[in-house]
């Protein structure tokens, strides 16, 4: 990793390999984004977050894209919410959780929602 973080999220995508998202040290409150390929043992910068973030959640949904909600950020709890693609390394936010939280979970139904 590029740089030591907790309370960030790790996902395993399609592909094998490991996105892991947002982040904090004692320092900052991160929007990177890295990759961690298990088959090479490297890591590398993907796209990053638009809203830095941690003790937020990830998801990877049916279609392969990551939606990542909510999170705290230098003293606000967010209730945005944003969708990598693996293909294009690009973050699109999309619409905004009606509440705000942090340190919550999230499910992938088995209709892909």
């Amino acid at each position: 990793m590029s740089v030591a973080r907790y309370w960030h999220t790790a996902s395993i995508l399609s592909n094998g390999k490991v996105l892991v998202t947002g982040g904090v040290n004692r320092v900052s409150v991160f929007n990177s984004a890295e990759l961690y390929d298990p088959s090479t043992g490297t890591w590398t910068t993907t796209g990053n977050i638009t809203n830095a973030r941690y003790t937020h959640t990830e998801s990877v949904l049916s279609n392969g894209e990551v939606l990542i909600t909510g999170g705290y950020n230098s003293g606000n709890v967010l209730n945005s919410v944003e969708l990598y693609d693996p293909l294009t390394s690009i973050w699109t936010t999309t619409s905004n959780m009606n509440n705000a939280r942090n340190w919550h979970t999230a499910s992938v139904l088995s209709n892909g929602k």
